[in-house]
């Protein structure tokens, strides 16, 4: 993706990323490819390979910490044959990260505005891997499916049936789990009609929205 003056806080964050157990090499070389500062507003771009946080996009929604990217993505184990569903496309970081170590990857978002801005981040950096499409994400994406792996970018009251319909034999579903304020992160891995579920770790989310999500506050 060529120079673009922030190799060395790249390098940076992944070495963090390294000391912190991420030990996938596949993932860690994909942190450090992606320009992360691209997928912020231009007057954060200073924050992102510094502090290990979440970075406010607007609407209410936030580009997630490196080291959790990193975590659902070692979680996920997707393989370069693999195709993805991402439900919640945010800034179009994740999908990126997914895009650069997976055959195709499919990202949904429900509001409009963010899903136009990442396919623009992401076709300017020249990913045709990458279908966005805006809608209910936690339907998933039936008409695509089955998928290898599943990631969902957003804080769940429970796992929603349909992505674990969706979910292909042998396929593993990375999803936090829990209240509006606090989650654990989750990973659901399918053998035929038998699920296991495994925690890893404590995690905050923004509240996954939809049918099989939250309610939108206000309504």
């Amino acid at each position: 993706m060529g120079s673009d003056g922030f190799a060395y806080q790249r390098q940076r964050m992944v070495d963090a990323l390294r000391e912190e157990g991420i030990t996938d090499r596949r993932v860690l070389e994909a942190m450090n490819e992606v320009p992360r500062h691209f997928f912020v507003p231009s007057h954060l771009r200073h924050q992102a390979y510094g502090q290990d946080v979440s970075i406010d996009i607007g609407e209410g929604q936030t580009i997630s910490q490196p080291r959790v990217v990193a975590a659902m993505t070692q979680a996920a184990a997707v393989k370069p044959s693999s195709r993805v569903l991402e439900v919640g496309t945010g800034s179009g970081y994740q999908a990126a990260i997914l895009a650069t170590l997976c055959q195709f990857v499919f990202t949904v978002e429900r509001i409009a505005s963010l899903a136009r801005e990442a396919k623009r981040r992401l076709d300017a950096l020249g990913f045709e891997n990458v279908s966005v499409k805006v809608m209910d994400g936690t339907l998933g994406w039936r008409a695509m499916a089955p998928y290898d792996a599943i990631l969902v970018t957003a804080g769940a009251p429970e796992i929603p049936e349909p992505l674990l319909e969706q979910l292909a034999d042998g396929g593993r579903l990375v999803v936090p789990v829990g209240d509006r304020g606090r989650q654990v992160l989750t990973v659901v891995e399918r053998h035929g009609e038998r699920f296991r579920r495994m925690e890893l770790q404590g995690a905050c989310f923004v509240p996954l929205i939809g049918r099989h999500g939250w309610r939108e506050e206000g309504r």
